[in-house]
């Protein structure tokens, strides 16, 4: 235990810091859905020259640069759309940066977990915290040219970086894969061409405080009216005064609407987004805010009445309700979602898993909601794990960002915290310490079970340990409690054994001798009779 990490102590999540609503434009007429693809393609195309600009600039970007692209934006279209660009713009490339350092990182850990494994002789077992050798001849060899590749990768990157260059495509990487393997997309080119135009639009406008509505670019009105400023190069398309067009379409927010009807009532600033979804042909409008974070409690305040211990898992989420003392309480519950299917499907799965526990929480009465601070972001590289496809595949696939983000925003609306605990040893201690002792001949524990107490105890700042082991001069009560099970000043606690006179063996009575005389024994041996044995004198004959 002397060389284990130092475990990171539980804290109390923050809460959101924004809302984002969605919903759908209906009733539009084709008027309308010209417009919106002239003005979203002519602002896209504005904002790739804008992007283009910025990446050419590199660590060379400076204040006057960058009202310098403004003002040229300005003339192609309006000066709250340039600044809606440049704002997107940078919040790209910040975006980039961070994952070239990712990549930075991946590339390292992978060379040091092959330049380790190439030093140790073919076959050399390996231990639970470093991997051994490799098996064979031909796999150190492929190694080798491995460790080259990623040497190069690493050395190309890192010039990159120190340059200032990132490699950015405008709508994803997900959008230029498949145009080179059209049949496995299952896509036609004119199919893909639509899906690679409109992820390229650009069609949102951040909101200014004090302005009519919030938005003085792209407005909403508590009545429902959508209305849109347009750039300067079609301002002949307008059908309302200033260089507006208003869309036939009524916009309701039904999710959060009146927290969005305040604000636009107020002139408080509300930023939108109008994206259209090529797969099911339908148009949509996103409706964000800033909100001020939730004060969080304090963790002792938290963990008043308990917690409930959350083991996040690929298929499920196990959750088990723990007392203050960190004892379980009642029986594991299981929350089932399919990752499966598109991003859509598997967003709402998580969603209704996410609700079904809450709802449960709330049904308990427990306060706080106790998880792991997971982070895969390092540790599913294939030089980690080696030939362990299967369970990279199952790490990469565990929605841990997803499932925190949307957790601590549906518990910040129902009054529960969200307390993170550190991830290591959760599973391993947790089934070596609860999950036989949970096992009974009604219900069968799980080490994913065991793992939700041991996530729960450890945000209580109990150790995972069951039971505490007396000393070994003493086996017995001399030295007070035998468990950390319960606090000194709760009632009926469990205390010192009372002395009970007989045999230091607790497996047999102490009457147990007398009892066992006045029996009668079951066998034929050991029968008592009353009949005395005698001898014959022997027969004389005369």
């Amino acid at each position: 235990m002397a060389d284990l990490p130092p475990i990171a102590a539980p804290f109390v999540v923050l809460g959101p810091s924004g809302v984002v609503v969605r919903t759908r434009l209906r009733d539009l007429t084709p008027e309308d859905e010209k417009v919106l693809r002239s003005v979203g393609a002519h602002l896209g195309s504005l904002a790739s020259k804008d992007l283009k600009a910025r990446c050419m600039d590199g660590l060379e970007h400076s204040t006057e640069s960058w009202a310098a692209r403004k003002r040229d934006l300005t003339a192609q279209s309006s000066s709250r759309w340039a600044g809606s660009i440049t704002k997107a713009t940078h919040d790209q490339w910040a975006l980039a940066r961070r994952g070239q350092a990712a990549h930075v990182q991946s590339l390292q850990a992978g060379i040091t977990t092959i330049r380790h494994r190439l030093s140790l002789p073919i076959g050399h077992k390996g231990t639970k915290r470093a991997p051994g050798g490799y098996r064979s001849a031909h796999e150190w060899f492929h190694k080798t040219r491995r460790l080259r590749v990623l040497e190069d990768r690493l050395k190309q990157v890192r010039a990159d970086r120190e340059a200032g260059r990132v490699h950015v495509v405008r709508g994803g990487k997900r959008l230029l894969g498949p145009r080179h393997n059209l049949g496995k997309g299952q896509l036609t080119e004119a199919e893909w061409r639509e899906r690679w135009e409109a992820g390229r639009w650009f069609l949102k406008a951040d909101g200014e405080s004090g302005k009519r509505f919030g938005n003085e670019t792209i407005r909403i009105t508590p009545e429902g009216e959508l209305s849109i400023k347009l750039p300067g190069p079609l301002a002949d398309l307008a059908n309302a005064r200033h260089g507006r067009y208003v869309l036939a379409a009524k916009v309701r927010f039904p999710h959060q609407g009146h927290e969005w009807a305040d604000r636009v009532e107020a002139n408080r600033a509300v930023a939108y987004r109008i994206h259209y979804d090529t797969g099911r042909g339908r148009w949509y409008a996103d409706a964000s805010w800033q909100i001020p974070p939730t004060q969080t409690i304090p963790l002792k305040a938290a963990l008043a009445d308990g917690v409930i211990g959350v083991d996040t898992n690929a298929e499920h989420l196990a959750a088990w309700r723990l007392d203050t003392h960190g004892n379980p309480i009642g029986h594991p519950r299981r929350f089932f979602y399919d990752l499966s299917g598109t991003a859509q499907h598997r967003d709402a799965q998580v969603r209704h898993a996410l609700t079904r526990l809450l709802n449960w929480a709330k049904t308990c009465g427990a306060k706080a909601i106790a998880v792991e601070d997971l982070d895969f972001q390092a540790e599913k590289t294939r030089e980690k794990h080696g030939r362990k496809r299967r369970f990279r595949q199952l790490i990469s696939g565990m929605p841990t960002g997803k499932l925190r983000a949307r957790l601590t925003s549906m518990a910040d609306a129902t009054g529960i915290a969200i307390i993170a605990v550190d991830p290591a040893y959760t599973s391993k201690w947790g089934a070596q310490h609860w999950q036989k002792p949970m096992t009974g001949p009604t219900r069968k524990t799980t080490r994913h079970d065991a793992a939700s107490i041991a996530i729960g105890r450890r945000a209580q700042g109990h150790p995972i340990r069951r039971r505490t082991t007396p000393p070994r001069a003493h086996q017995s009560d001399v030295h007070g409690h035998r468990t950390v099970q319960a606090d000194r000043r709760s009632p009926e606690r469990e205390g010192p054994r009372p002395r009970i006179p007989g045999p230091r063996t607790r497996s047999v009575p102490p009457d147990a001798a007398s009892t066992r005389a006045t029996r009668t024994s079951t066998t034929v041996r050991d029968v008592r009779s009353d009949q005395a044995r005698v001898q014959d004198p022997l027969l004389l004959t005369e």
